[in-house]
C-alpha cells in the first residue's frame, strides 16, 4: 500500500464573520496561511509527525490575537480568560486535554504534555497551571491576553445566550466574532493527528466547558480512518459528539467532504445550531464545511496551499 501524501488542514474557527469591515479578513488570512506553512514543515522529510505538525499549526494561531485561542482569547462574563485544547493521535488513540486553564502562552502545548508525560488524559483549571508550571511551560501576564476587540465583544454581547445567538443562530453580522482553532493532519508514515484549542464564547460562565478539549467533540482520530476538528456551540457539538461523528461517516465510506456535511446536517436538524469542521482521511482526502456566515481554513498538499473564509471561496498559493 502506497503511503499518503502529507496533508495538513486547519481551521480558525466558524461563526458571524461579515464583509463590512468589523472583521480583519486579511488578517485572519494571512494568519491562516502562516499557521498552515508552519505547521507543514513538519510533514516534509524523514521526520515527517502529523502530530509535531498539529501542534504548529495550533501553536500560530494561538500566538496570533486575531484568533479565538491563546492570546486571542474570548472574555468570560467576569472579564477573565480561560482556555481549553486538546490533542490527539491516531496510531495508539493516546489524547491530552486541559480545561479552563490561564496565563498559558500555548495551552495545545500543555494538552500535549498531559498526553505523553501522565497517565490521564484531560487536567482542569490550578492542576493543570501547576503541572504547566512543573514542565517549565511558558505563561504570560494576564494583561496580554485581554485585547480590546475581545472587552468590545463583551460589551455588546452581555450574556452568553446573546453572544450564541449572534455567533451560530442568527447568521447576523457580528463584531470578531468566531470560534476556536484546530488542525489536522496525516503524515508521510500514515499516522494521523488532531488537536483543537478554543478561549470558548463571549460572556460564558466561570467554568464553563463546551466542546473543545472533549475527546470525540472537539476532536477526534484514528489511523483506521482518519481526523476531525470541529468549531461552533460547543454544547451542541458535544452533544452530537461531532468529531467522532464526522470519523464514523468516513469509517461508514464517506469522503470527508461528505462526512462533515452529513454530521453538520445532523446537527442542524436536531439542535437547530451550526458550526464548521474540518477532516483528513488516512489516504490523505481533506475536507472543510461550515453552516454559518464564514469559517477561516486552510489546507497543503503536494505543494499547493489553499485557504478561503466565505462559501464557495478557495484561494491557491504555493506553499
Amino acid at each position: 500500500m502506497m503511503a499518503p501524501s502529507p496533508t495538513l488542514v486547519i481551521h480558525g474557527g466558524a461563526g458571524a464573520l461579515s464583509h463590512t469591515g468589523y472583521v480583519d479578513v486579511d488578517g485572519l488570512k494571512s494568519g491562516i496561511q502562516q499557521a498552515a506553512r508552519l505547521g507543514y514543515r513538519h510533514l516534509v522529510g524523514q521526520t515527517s509527525s502529523a502530530i509535531d505538525a498539529v501542534e504548529a499549526a495550533v501553536c500560530s494561531l494561538e500566538d496570533n490575537p486575531l484568533f479565538n485561542a491563546g492570546r486571542g482569547s474570548v472574555l468570560t462574563v467576569e472579564g477573565s480568560v480561560e482556555m481549553d485544547a486538546i490533542i490527539m493521535e491516531g496510531r495508539d488513540l493516546q489524547t491530552g486535554g486541559v480545561i479552563c486553564v490561564h496565563n498559558i502562552k500555548n495551552p495545545v502545548s500543555l494538552a500535549r504534555l498531559v498526553m505523553e508525560k501522565t497517565e490521564h488524559i484531560l487536567l482542569a483549571g490550578e492542576g493543570a497551571n501547576k503541572f504547566a508550571r512543573e514542565m517549565g511551560l511558558a505563561e504570560l501576564p494576564s494583561e496580554e491576553f485581554i485585547t480590546e476587540s475581545r472587552c468590545k465583544a463583551l460589551k455588546n454581547h452581555a450574556n452568553f445566550q446573546s453572544a450564541v445567538k449572534r455567533l451560530y443562530k442568527d447568521r447576523e453580522l457580528g463584531i470578531d466574532d468566531h470560534d476556536t482553532v484546530g488542525a489536522v493532519a496525516v503524515d508521510a508514515h500514515g499516522n494521523v493527528a488532531a488537536a483543537t484549542s478554543t478561549g470558548g464564547i463571549t460572556a460564558q460562565m466561570i467554568g464553563r466547558v463546551g466542546d473543545s478539549p472533549l475527546i470525540g467533540s472537539g476532536a477526534y482520530c484514528d489511523n483506521a480512518v482518519g481526523a476531525a476538528s470541529t468549531t461552533g456551540h460547543g454544547e451542541a457539538i458535544a452533544k452530537v459528539t461531532l468529531a467522532r461523528n464526522v470519523v464514523f461517516y468516513m469509517e461508514q465510506g464517506s469522503s470527508p467532504q461528505d462526512a462533515l456535511e452529513k454530521a453538520l446536517t445532523v446537527m442542524k436538524g436536531r439542535l437547530n445550531s451550526q458550526g464548521g469542521a474540518i477532516a483528513v482521511s488516512k489516504n490523505g482526502d481533506i475536507g472543510h464545511y461550515f453552516n454559518t456566515e464564514g469559517m477561516i481554513w486552510a489546507s497543503v498538499q503536494n505543494g499547493q496551499l489553499h485557504y478561503g473564509v466565505f462559501p464557495g471561496e478557495d484561494l491557491v498559493t504555493m506553499y
